[in-house]
């Protein structure tokens, strides 16, 4: 992607104002009007067939880009707050799962850090109180809910993230009442313990629905039209998705022969 975006400004009759990319979602200003807009999308989707966009313009000042949604003042500065889809459910892992306690401590940090980070000051109330409505229908309590955020404010995040940890990762599936106990035998100077969910029974049960073809990944074999050689190929992807790959490169002439 960063051949492609290099290209894709360089060679481009008008450019936008700025230009941020996460991946493959870009989020630009474009001070040109709408009708080179569109051609400008159009000039990004001639460079290469496989990579194609589409576009998603503001809607009463407001851009969603990532999990943040950003809004147009009158006086052309931007506003930031948490977005959230339409078809979102507010369901996160239920405080009554059996996980371990940091691994439930962890979903409303990682919420309530996440909208201290993007929200600005004056949001910060209204997306809190919202946040305490959702993890309290998680099953979390408010008590809980209340210290993290105590402590969030108090400490930046940041800075404790840039604490050096030389210590040794030991990881245990979580079994309420024995890996825990199993856990505090380590000295916590010496040893970082990280708990996973242990398996599920559906987990070790195979799906009673046949593959659809194509759709897995695997081993495959492609005869050629032209003789009675064939390509044996192993993909970790689709193996659909990788057909259409060998399909491109014979369109596109990089493979010519066997």
């Amino acid at each position: 992607m960063d051949d492609f975006e290099t290209k894709a400004l360089e060679t481009a009759d008008l450019k936008p104002k700025c230009w941020f990319r996460y991946v493959d979602d870009i989020f630009i200003i474009w001070p040109h009007g709408l009708q080179d807009l569109d051609g400008f999308l159009s000039h990004l989707n001639g460079i290469n067939n496989s990579i194609q966009f589409t576009m998603e313009l503001e809607t009463n000042n407001s851009l969603p880009f990532l999990d943040l949604l950003i809004t147009r003042n009158n006086d052309n500065n931007f506003n930031y707050s948490v977005y959230r889809k339409p078809t979102h459910t507010n369901r996160y892992l239920n405080a009554n799962s059996h996980h371990h306690p940091t691994q439930l401590n962890s979903v409303m940090k990682t919420l309530i850090v996440r909208s201290l980070r993007l929200t600005e000051k004056q949001n910060q109330n209204y997306e809190l109180n919202n946040l305490k409505i959702i993890l309290q229908q998680n099953g979390y309590k408010l008590h809980q809910i209340n210290n993290i955020i105590r402590k969030n404010l108090r400490h930046k995040h940041s800075e404790k993230n840039n604490v050096n940890d030389d210590r040794r990762v030991l990881i245990l599936p979580y079994l309420k009442g024995v890996t825990d106990k199993i856990a505090r035998k380590f000295p916590k100077n010496e040893f970082r313990v990280v708990f996973k969910p242990y398996k599920t029974l559906s987990q070790f049960i195979r799906t009673p629905k046949d593959t659809i073809p194509g759709e897995s990944q695997g081993v495959y074999e492609i005869q050629c039209c032209d003789c009675s050689q064939s390509y044996v190929g192993q993909s970790n992807r689709r193996i659909s998705a990788r057909a259409n790959e060998h399909k491109l490169a014979i369109k596109q002439k990089i493979c010519l022969h066997h």
